[in-house]
């Protein structure tokens, strides 16, 4: 681990504070977290990415019944 020093504003503060005796946390812990669920959150792609990643110039999704059953 890494020893940072960072300027909070009062708000913020506040409210990290509160969520860390709520959660019997310190205040590190619970800012460590937080970065944790940022940084998941970041990595992930959209749905929208993935379009056309398995496209096929014969498999078409009207054409299911033919791939998956033999049928013509």
């Amino acid at each position: 681990m890494h020893r940072t020093q960072i300027l909070l504003e009062e708000r913020h503060y506040a409210f990290l504070k509160e969520l860390a005796r709520k959660e019997n946390k310190s205040i590190s812990q619970v800012l460590r977290e937080i970065l944790d669920k940022y940084v998941r959150k970041s990595e992930t792609y959209p749905l929208s990415s993935l379009a056309g990643i398995a496209e096929d110039e014969e498999c078409y999704g009207r054409d299911h019944d033919r791939w998956l059953y033999g049928k013509k």
